[in-house]
């Protein structure tokens, strides 16, 4: 009975429709606004003993004060989502429909992966280990991010809040790698990925201007060609792959367990480099791991459909690999498209981030944890490859790590910022367990 009543709290916050977008003039802020206070009516024991403020404007900051304010801990989620429309989607978006039984049971709906089931898993774990009377040996911070998806200010802000007060985390633990099932090639065990560092999310602008005129009389290479022709040359151009030290570490860790051919590379690391590039480039998942990547997202043109368009944009995503830059994936930009008539804009500019370690109390603290919650799963380190609110906290703590504690499958993965948006229940459930056993161990 218990288990339904924490689901049903989870389906009441998943249809709050916090969708965050790149321009705030447009974000319905009311949404936010109910979702906060839905939280404080759900989990009253947690905001009972628990201090709380709004920092940034709608994010959240609580604390949680425990026997010693040294070696703090910080949890963290974030309650905004993507947008999303019912079309495509089996169960609309924000219906938090349940349907199946047993392992089958699935909850359906917009966040429930990314990331109010690690957010709610939270509040649920928290509010029974306060119900129970539990006091945490050391501080415990819970910092629940509004703006994720769009600029992160939000945990910047929090960041900073604990900074001036002189906080210094010993463990940040966000969202991140999960349990996944058929993760790497060759090992048959799911994997408890735990990020230790997160690429550099970067935006820029590819922008041609030209004279524009009557469709009739086009020139050899109008805007929108030339800007087609620049997004060619640069998907036609990837960037380098190596591996990083977390990336190694994470071999080194696998080897033990790989079969065939890929157990016998992983065990032969110094000789077998270029092979496993090779394998590693067969996957988007493990590709993205070895290198800088790019993408184009966006595209505009033109003002009607006889005009030749005066300008022409296109806005690439870039996710700069770890032991890279934000300069040196401008120089291959540049270098790729070859044309100088095609201008490029920096939106945003986001360098990777440093490695945790992967020994330590902080390490050995979540490896614990999850042995204890998923005993099953090999832990290894790994290189989140998308941005996390995370990575504002690299600057007040050395021990910033990336991890959903939840089974995921590949088929469940390809949801996240898709459709379907799905997560089994008992997956879930098992989540709200790792939290509450991490709780114990801070």
């Amino acid at each position: 009975m218990a288990v339904d009543r924490a689901l049903e709290r989870f389906q009441e916050l998943v249809r709050i429709p916090t969708v965050s977008r790149l321009e705030t003039d447009e974000v319905e802020w009311e949404h936010f606004d109910r979702f906060r206070e839905t939280v404080e009516r759900l989990y009253p024991a947690l905001h009972r003993v628990l201090e709380r403020e709004l920092v940034g404007g709608h994010t959240l900051l609580y604390r949680w004060k425990g026997r010693y304010s040294t070696e703090p801990a910080v949890l963290m989620a974030h309650y905004d989502v993507v947008a999303a429309t019912d079309e495509g989607w089996s169960h609309p978006p924000f219906s938090a429909d349940v349907t199946g039984a047993g392992d089958a049971r699935e909850i359906w709906g917009r966040g429930t992966i990314d990331d109010k089931g690690s957010l709610v898993a939270i509040l649920e774990a928290v509010e029974s280990q306060v119900e129970s009377g539990f006091e945490p040996a050391h501080d415990v911070y819970l910092v629940f991010g509004h703006d994720e998806e769009t600029h992160g200010s939000g945990a910047a802000a929090a960041a900073a809040v604990l900074e001036e007060r002189g906080i210094r985390p010993s463990l940040v633990l966000d969202e991140g790698g999960a349990v996944a099932d058929d993760a790497f090639p060759g090992v048959s065990e799911p994997l408890a990925v735990i990020g230790v560092a997160e690429k550099g999310p970067t935006l820029v602008r590819l922008v041609v201007d030209q004279k524009g005129g009557h469709a009739s009389t086009p020139p050899r290479l109008s805007a929108t060609a030339r800007l087609a022709r620049a997004i060619v040359r640069l998907n036609s151009t990837p960037f380098p792959a190596g591996f990083n030290p977390a990336v190694l570490e994470m071999l080194r860790t696998l080897a033990p367990h790989a079969t065939g051919t890929v157990g016998r590379a992983l065990r032969s690391l110094a000789v077998t480099k270029p092979l496993l590039l090779r394998v590693f480039s067969r996957s988007d998942e493990t590709r993205a791991m070895t290198q800088t990547t790019q993408a184009v997202t966006q595209l505009s043109a033109g003002h009607a459909a006889n005009a030749l368009p005066e300008r022409a944009e296109a806005m690439v995503n870039i996710r700069v690999a770890v032991g890279s830059s934000v300069a040196e994936a401008v120089k291959h930009v540049r270098k790729a498209i070859r044309d100088d008539a095609v201008a490029i804009e920096m939106v945003q500019a986001t360098e990777p981030s440093p490695i945790s370690p992967t020994s330590g109390q902080a390490w050995d603290t979540i490896a614990a944890t999850v042995a204890t919650s998923h005993p099953e799963a090999i832990v290894t380190p790994y290189v989140q490859t998308g941005a996390t609110d995370s990575r504002s906290f690299t600057g007040i703590s050395s021990g910033v790590y990336r991890f959903t504690p939840f089974v995921l499958s590949r088929a469940e993965r390809d949801t996240l910022h898709a459709k379907n948006e799905r997560m089994r229940v008992a997956s879930w459930e098992r989540g709200i367990g790792f939290y509450r056993d991490l709780l114990a161990r801070l």
